[in-house]
């Protein structure tokens, strides 16, 4: 027997089953409230066959409560139903110049169209294509429009004063790397600690005030403190490492959005050879102008299993921008990918009462759902042809 299973709760979250048809809650899911002293109307719980349609137990159902990131569903959900499987986002790279051998006499311009998995690898890649057009060394700068999207101003410190955390990152359209950096840390013999970065940053100054402690490789980021000023392009680490540790990691964001790409692209194109020595700009790109070069994204039904399985918030707000964007005309934004979900919501007739998405990703105190909603929609999921996919 299959089943949906969907359960939220503003403590623990519990996932049991039962044959039983009253809406009664198992002993032991009790048991385990009581032990943890949560009271039982703070559980919602929704179980149901989907092949026969039999609900086999429910609890609290209706109550709408904030869903965390299982909010993601609804929006990589309506994704998949409205853009289709195979969609891709497509990164374009536009020749502003003449070439004479392998010189570039002018900028180059990479325009986002919001890809959410512009990962440091698939840069790489793009990259590689510029590098095929015949282009070594560019002389002019780089130009980038990320016009595509207009998201709403954004504080990365609102949700919880953590503003350098990865899943903090605000959406954009030309999205590199999810604006992360990967902190390398390694004990040395003199006493000190060696930090570098992945992928490494020229636009990045770090102060490695790091100092090493005897003992074992333990403690909350390993005894590192991490500090950044303003605008992230100057990082400050201090405190003592345990000398226990061969190699520690953390991520972080960093930098602005745009000046991310610069850096980025700075550091791979000279790693593959290639000679750049001029800055950046944010501009657009005239009408009627065709790209050199379109670099495709994965296709969707890939992009939502990164977003689900890894609960990847930018890349959820990124998709949600996305729906806004390609149905109602860019720029997106969240308050058309907002309408998008609920007009597809109303056409498809789900009971989605009491639904607020906020930014679609679940990194929100407002956001909220109820689970007998939630079962409907993935009920519905699993009778659409895209059901493997998305599955």
């Amino acid at each position: 027997m299959i089943r949906v299973v969907l359960l939220a709760t503003l403590a623990v979250t519990i996932i049991a089953t039962t044959h039983a048809a009253e809406p009664v809650l198992p002993e032991t899911v009790r048991a385990a409230l009581n032990v943890r002293q949560v009271p039982d109307d703070s559980l919602s719980v929704f179980v149901q066959d989907v092949e026969s349609g039999e609900i086999i137990l429910s609890w609290n159902e209706n109550i709408a409560r904030n869903p965390g990131s299982a909010i993601k569903l609804v929006t990589t959900l309506a994704a998949i139903d409205v853009l289709g499987p195979a969609f891709t986002w497509n990164t374009d790279v536009y020749v502003l110049g003449s070439v004479d051998g392998d010189r570039l006499e002018g900028d180059l311009l990479l325009k986002g169209h919001g890809d959410p998995y512009l990962v440091t690898e698939r840069v790489w890649q793009m990259l590689r294509q510029i590098r095929q057009l015949g282009i070594r060394e560019i002389d002019g700068d780089l130009w980038i429009d990320d016009s595509y999207f207009a998201p709403e101003p954004h504080d990365p410190a609102a949700f919880d004063g953590q503003p350098l955390r990865a899943y903090n990152v605000a959406p954009n359209a030309l999205l590199m790397n999810y604006k992360a950096v990967r902190y390398w840390f390694q004990p040395q013999a003199d006493g000190g600690v060696r930090i570098w970065l992945d992928p490494p940053m020229e636009n990045i100054a770090v102060n490695n005030r790091l100092k090493l402690k005897p003992g074992p490789c333990r403690g909350y980021q390993r005894g590192i403190a991490i500090n950044a000023n303003e605008t992230l392009d100057e990082i400050t680490f201090s405190g003592r490492m345990p000398s226990g540790c061969d190699l520690y990691a953390m991520d972080r964001a960093a930098l602005s959005h745009n000046e991310y790409v610069y850096g980025l692209f700075l550091s791979l194109w000279r790693e593959s050879g290639g000679e750049f020595f001029g800055g950046w700009r944010n501009t657009q790109v005239p009408e009627d102008t065709e790209p050199q070069l379109s670099f495709p994204s994965l296709p969707l039904a890939d992009v939502i299993t990164r977003i689900n399985k890894h609960s990847n918030n930018v890349m959820a707000r990124q998709l949600l921008l996305t729906l806004s964007a390609e149905v109602l005309g860019p720029p997106g934004t969240e308050s058309g990918g907002r309408q998008v979900i609920g007009d597809w919501i109303e056409q498809n007739n789900l009971p989605l009462d009491g639904l607020v998405l906020d930014n679609g990703s679940g990194l929100s105190r407002e956001a909220r759902m109820t689970v007998a909603g939630m079962g409907a929609m993935l009920a519905y999921a699993w009778r659409q042809p895209f059901m493997p996919e998305f599955i």
